[in-house]
């Protein structure tokens, strides 16, 4: 047993010990801990409160107020320290790499140690199956105790010479975030010391692993590059600014045909599209082509209007720091007209997309995209059967597991657990606002949870079907039930980042794989099979 803080009143002896693991902070009748009899030798338990504090201090006899020396104050128990075994997210600077790399000629720079670069390029490899390059300020032990200036800038020139980027995005680790590295103030003098040069622009953002998750990194990289690029008022160009939050490329194309099918182009920022889903080439290109041009984002304060998916953020308070979003910076300093919508997966969430664009242009839903929706519909009515009743549980980031719960209440599944890794997403009022009317009980709802708390809290709701990332594989396996895969990261798959999640095509392209998940776990468990429906 650990000893632990007390009240002045009592105190735990090491050796009293329950066997119920009980620890002494769970203070029994006895004042150690210990409801039930202590091990044989551990006689201290059956001493009063005072007289065991001073048998433990070798004095006793003697009371804390002995020699005239007042007791010492009551000091609040510590919290339990509860651990993160197996996490439901990824850390916070690669989500604002993965958003830098959707700047079209821009490398991601990390500020930190080798190893934070290394493990980021597996996991973004494994997943995209494309090159990702990923920079870094290399920092040691040296760097560690008089600062990582040197090397950042160092590595800035290094980055320059190899790569002639048109920016550098700059992200800071836990390492920098805890040495209290200040990188706004390298980056001044970088500017200052080497002027004479042809600089990239440089965009830095704060993202501590420590303190978020890797769609927090993610949002923050975005909101960086549009504070500190859009400055400017230019001529409005009509465009809509879209701020689709982290999809596929395959998402990333669809939304992109949506807007151009209304009439309008899109300015869509970050845009992973082509730099992690491209072409095979001859030759490597260091920077692979594509991505939101820094020219376009400078001018953003053009656009028509914003667009900005995830509920998360529409929910999020404005800080006394300033702006929480990239769409309210362009809201607040240009005044450009700010559309919050949740991430368009599912006919309502679709729905929410296409009136905003229907505001935006002043044209109605185009007929390709009235085809699909009607088509979906008629999927309802179809797959309904196979599917209605069946429990689900949805993991992943807040917005993602917000429009597959919307979707699975749409097709006839009951949502029972939806969790994410992120603290503070208002997860539990975004399922509220997608389900109403639809579910027969609110599904239980966990916020900063790890896979370890999901499957204990799962286990007791007899789910059918896991809906999220790769790393639900276990539990679907150990609980012989489909996991239909879905965000990032998919690493035991082929194409995971070809998936289409939005619109009306992929709401249609989800449906039918939970139908299909949900068949074939029917036909496998038949004694005898069978081949016809």
């Amino acid at each position: 047993m650990t000893l632990d803080y007390v009240a002045n009143d009592g105190l735990c002896a090491d050796e009293c010990s329950c066997d119920r693991g009980e620890n002494c902070s769970e203070t029994g009748a006895d004042g150690c801990g210990c409801s039930e009899a202590p091990e044989s030798g551990s006689e201290d338990c059956g001493l009063a409160p005072v007289e065991l504090k001073a048998a433990l201090s070798g004095a006793a006899g003697k009371t804390p107020e002995a020699d005239g020396k007042p007791g010492k104050a009551p000091r609040p128990r510590r919290p339990d320290f509860v651990s993160t075994t197996n996490a439901c997210k990824l850390c916070t600077p690669l989500g604002a790499m993965l958003a830098f790399r959707g700047v079209e000629g821009a490398v991601p720079f990390l500020h930190g140690s080798q190893g934070c670069a290394t493990y980021m390029r597996r996991y973004v490899i494994s997943h995209y199956r494309e090159p990702m390059d990923i920079a870094s300020s290399s920092l040691g032990e040296k760097q560690a105790v008089y600062g990582g200036g040197p090397n950042l800038k160092k590595g800035i020139l290094n980055v320059m010479k190899k790569y002639d980027p048109v920016l550098v995005g700059v992200a800071t680790t836990c390492l920098t975030e805890t040495i209290g590295d200040d990188v706004g103030g390298y980056l001044r003098e970088f500017r200052n010391e080497f002027g004479d040069l042809d600089l990239p622009d440089i965009v830095h953002v704060h993202t501590p692993s420590y303190n978020g998750t890797h769609m927090e990194g993610w949002n923050a990289a975005v909101r960086a590059l549009v504070d500190q690029l859009a400055k400017e008022r230019v001529e409005p160009h009509g465009k809509v600014a879209l701020l689709p939050g982290f999809i596929s490329p395959a998402d990333l194309r669809h939304l992109r045909d949506l807007v151009a099918d209304f009439g309008s182009d899109a300015v869509i920022l970050p845009d992973l599209s082509d730099p992690l889903d491209g072409p095979a080439l001859e030759d490597y290109t260091p920077l692979p082509e594509g991505g939101t041009p820094v020219a376009d984002i400078r001018a953003l304060s053009g656009a028509a209007a914003v667009i900005e998916c995830g509920r998360s953020l529409a929910m999020t308070p404005v800080g006394s720091s300033g702006p929480a979003t990239a769409g309210r910076v362009l809201h607040e300093r240009f005044g450009l007209p700010l559309h919050g919508v949740g991430l368009p997966i599912g006919l309502r969430e679709t729905d929410a997309l296409v009136s905003a664009l229907e505001a935006i242009t002043g044209k109605p839903l185009p007929r390709r995209h009235e085809l699909e929706r009607g088509r979906f519909v008629d999927a309802l009515v179809d797959g309904h059967k196979y599917v209605s009743g069946k429990r689900a549980v949805v993991y992943g980031e807040a917005d993602l597991v917000v429009g597959l719960v919307s979707l699975l209440s749409e097709i006839g599944v009951r949502t029972v657990l939806a969790a994410t890794g992120a603290r503070g997403a208002h997860l539990a009022e975004s399922v509220a606002a997608v389900t109403e009317g639809m579910l027969p009980a609110m599904p239980t709802v966990i916020e900063g949870a790890d896979f370890e708390e999901i499957a204990d809290t799962a286990e007791g709701l007899s789910p059918d079907l896991l809906v999220g990332n790769s790393k639900g594989y276990r539990y679907a396996r150990q609980w012989n039930i489909p996991l239909v895969r879905a965000g990032f990261p998919i690493h035991d798959r082929f194409g995971g980042h070809r998936l289409l999640h939005v619109g009306y095509a992929g709401a249609q392209a989800l449906m039918d794989r939970i139908v299909n998940a949900v068949i074939e776990k029917t036909q496998s468990d038949s004694p005898v099979g069978y081949c016809y429906l």
